[in-house]
């Protein structure tokens, strides 16, 4: 045993007060005269050794309850192999508020169950301790040391918030701050449901910290959550049905039936389905947005689900644009057939310029590339194709009939393509379109027979073994148009020149025109429908800028609650957007300049690692325990405060000792009371 305040043992001293009282506290025998002494008999009886005994035990009782009232001030303890020292403390709290803490536990929401063991721990410690208050945010404000008062404070301003970090990261912090204090006793509480997806105990490998684990459980783990949203295509239309695919994942043990989704778009919403999945499970749902003008879109999905809510709805933005920008490159001229077939389709917006003045800067800018009988490809314009291509542009390439086998190698080699032979000046005529392909998979309706088919009068030959897809083939098997992938775009490589001598291709709008058209759209680059909060704190934008506007140009980016100015960085004509948390919550938001109108929208959603509530519970968090890491279970406590300091000093007796000075001080009163036969009297008998 050991005591708290050692030095209020010297007030055991007191007990000396009621010895002194016993011993000066003499009695007079009491003496009655009679006036007939000749038939008294004097017989004196005292009960001498009662009386010694009963004010023997009254003493004793006395000493006894001051001796108890002295070690309750000097606050004995029995000490455990965790306890801390007596000294100043620091200590830093996690408070978990993350979504999943608005599940409920038996009479209050989660987060407020652990505001309260928060506060709790707070008080079990003296007013000379110093506290960190950590949450999911890990803000600032929170990477500090303050006193009791500033930590009670800080702990009722806590509320949910979209952040979900890994519990090693936290810790990480909590350990960088306690570093900072001026004092050895330090200490860490982790108060969280202990998500399985975030709680990752064994990456934690200290072995001088204390560590405590205060774990929470809510009543009911349910949850059905929107857990992601995508276009079955990479390019939205106008005036069509563009087929979007929302995924519903059911996290419950409970197969969930009739949930309604409905879309918000354009102003209107609407129900579009209902949903029956299976207990764990998802279910993928095709919603149909058809888009009536240009520009950029918005659309919301949701769900009802209680209790956890912050994933019933689902944010996303997409830009539709009025055409498709293509880019065609020249030798010397233009091909009259090529712009007649542009002409006769409005949604193409065709620019044409010659190989030797590209502006390479706007590359990005076009949904296809074509280059118009080159007769040979430079290494600056091989290059930056490559580049383009990598980055999910697409490339369709006619070879003149005297190019440069040479520079075409190159650059076919640089993507992976296989090479071009010798051109062979003979008329060919192409048997076979690949209506598996991409490319022709859906612009039919039904496969036709007397689909008419081009024919070339020159053409080059295929060598190598790279692997690509025909498109389309001539009846000997040679390749007249092939496809291979790219990183993020394509590259279409045609055998024969496009000049309308030799190719009658452009001619043949049935095939020509869908062609082209499944070619701009066919990058396996889809547009970024939906950014995660917290995850997504950079956002790249291309020519973003005006021709003429200056880089240092300052845009903001406004949401429904407030706007602010985000870090931007060019590199040359593409712009790096960071976030710098300052998005918190769900919904779409502009980037614009103050003048002008919204240049593009982010739609950002909460994160889903939330959703699926799976914990760690007692057992799993014993597993992890060792000499500095211990699980207090604080499910059942009415009194967290007493096991915490329990926990922090060992066990604690001052209130034995407050009840045995009461029992001590009821005895004497009791001895004082009931024992009457403690007189020294004189009894005289007369006969």
């Amino acid at each position: 045993m050991q005591f708290l305040f050692p030095y209020f043992l010297i007030a055991s001293l007191t007990i000396a007060i009621p010895i002194i009282i016993h011993l000066f506290y003499f009695r007079r025998f009491k003496q009655v005269y009679f006036t007939n002494v000749r038939f008294l008999k004097e017989v004196k009886e005292e009960s001498s050794a009662r009386s010694k005994l009963r004010n023997l035990l009254v003493l004793l009782a006395r000493c006894l309850a001051f001796l108890a009232l002295v070690f309750a001030f000097a606050q004995p303890f029995l000490p455990q192999q965790s306890a801390v020292k007596q000294g100043e403390k620091a200590i830093s709290i996690y408070v978990d508020n993350s979504f999943s803490m608005s599940s409920m536990s038996e009479d209050a929401p989660m987060v407020e169950k652990a505001k309260q063991r928060a506060r709790e721990i707070v008080n079990a410690y003296a007013t000379d301790d110093r506290f960190q208050i950590i949450t999911s945010e890990m803000e600032g404000r929170h990477l500090h040391l303050v006193s009791k008062d500033d930590a009670l404070g800080l702990i009722e301003e806590i509320k949910i918030a979209p952040s979900s970090p890994k519990l090693s990261d936290v810790f990480n912090k909590q350990k960088q701050v306690l570093q900072t204090a001026g004092t050895e006793h330090k200490i860490i509480y982790e108060i969280s449901d202990f998500q399985k997806k975030n709680a990752d105990i064994a990456a934690i490998k200290d072995t001088v910290l204390d560590i405590k684990l205060v774990p929470l459980t809510s009543v009911e783990e349910k949850n059905i959550a929107i857990d992601s949203a995508w276009f079955l295509n990479p390019v939205q239309l106008l005036q069509q049905p563009n087929a979007l695919l929302v995924k519903v994942t059911n996290h419950t043990n409970e197969k969930a039936e009739g949930i309604r989704l409905s879309l918000q778009h354009d102003g209107q919403a609407k129900p579009v389905g209902s949903l029956d999945i299976p207990a764990k499970s998802s279910e993928v749902d095709t919603v149909n947005i058809t888009v009536l003008k240009p520009g950029w879109q918005e659309a919301k999905l949701s769900i009802t689900d209680y209790p956890v809510q912050f994933d019933d709805h689902y944010f996303i933005s997409f830009n539709v644009a009025a055409e498709l920008n293509l880019l065609v490159i020249n030798e010397a001229g233009t091909n009259r057939y090529l712009d007649a077939a542009f002409k006769g389709a409005s949604f193409f917006k065709v620019s044409n310029e010659f190989s030797k003045n590209i502006n390479y800067s706007k590359l990005p800018n076009y949904k296809l590339v074509i280059l118009n009988d080159l007769k040979s490809i430079s290494s600056g314009l091989s290059s930056e194709l490559r580049q383009y291509a990598l980055n999910g542009g697409n490339i369709l390439v006619f070879p003149a009939a005297d190019a440069d086998l040479n520079s075409y190698k190159s650059f076919l080699n640089s993507l992976n393509c296989n090479e071009l032979t010798g051109f062979e000046s003979a008329n060919r005529e192409v048997s076979n379109l690949n209506l598996d392909a991409a490319i022709f998979n859906d612009v039919f309706e039904t496969k036709k027979t007397n689909l008419k088919l081009p024919n070339t009068q020159g053409n080059f030959k295929l060598s190598g073994s790279r692997g690509d897809e025909k498109i389309m083939t001539y009846r000997d098997g040679n390749t007249f148009i092939t496809q291979v992938r790219q990183d993020k775009g394509n590259l279409f490589l045609c055998t024969a020149p496009l000049d309308e001598n030799r190719n009658n291709l452009v001619k043949n709008g049935e095939i020509f025109v869908p062609m082209l058209f499944k070619m701009a759209i066919a990058n396996n680059v889809k547009q970024h429908l939906a950014y995660t909060i917290g995850q997504d704190e950079v956002i790249e934008e291309n020519n973003i800028l005006k021709e003429g506007e200056a880089a240092e140009k300052n845009f903001i980016i406004k949401g429904e609650k407030g706007e602010f100015i985000p870090q931007q960085k060019m590199l040359g004509s593409k712009m790096i957007i960071g976030i710098n948390q300052q998005i918190k919550e769900a919904g779409i938001y502009k980037l614009q300049s103050k003048q002008d109108t919204a240049l593009s929208k982010y739609a950002f959603n909460f994160d889903r690692n939330e959703s699926l509530l799976e914990f760690l519970n007692n057992k799993d968090l014993k597993n992890y325990e060792r000499p500095n890491l211990q699980v207090l279970d604080a499910t059942a406590a009415a009194n967290f405060t007493g096991i915490v300091t329990e926990n922090d000093k060992g066990i604690t007796l001052w209130k034995w000792c407050l009840l045995f000075a009461l029992l001590f001080l009821a005895i004497e009163a009791l001895l004082i009371r009931f024992w009457k036969g403690d007189e020294e009297v004189i009894i005289i008998t007369l006969f």
